[in-house]
């Protein structure tokens, strides 16, 4: 099964996350099949960045996001345009 799920990046106490699609059973930091975005948590504003055709993809292909991330991509209102998308079939 594939996860879309962060990758854990950076340095001690400065933590930068990758989120990617990985299979379920690879270790968090390990193995990946494409990268979709970056979040970085340090600063005041979370800065997020996630690249919605591919995001639409994987969810599309049946990818299950962790809590995490769900949360980043209804944020950035891509979790909405997939129900959309998926109601309109």
């Amino acid at each position: 099964m594939v996860k879309l799920r962060l990758k854990r990046m950076g340095k001690k106490g400065q933590p930068f996350y990758r989120i990617v699609a990985a299979d379920s059973r690879a270790p968090r930091d390990g193995r990946f099949i494409e990268e979709i975005g970056t979040y970085n948590p340090v600063p005041e504003q979370a800065q997020i960045v996630v690249d919605r055709e591919k995001a639409l993809k994987w969810l599309n292909n049946g990818a299950q996001p962790t809590d995490t991330v769900r949360s980043i991509l209804r944020k950035q209102g891509i979790i909405k345009e997939y129900a959309e998308s998926k109601s309109a079939r």
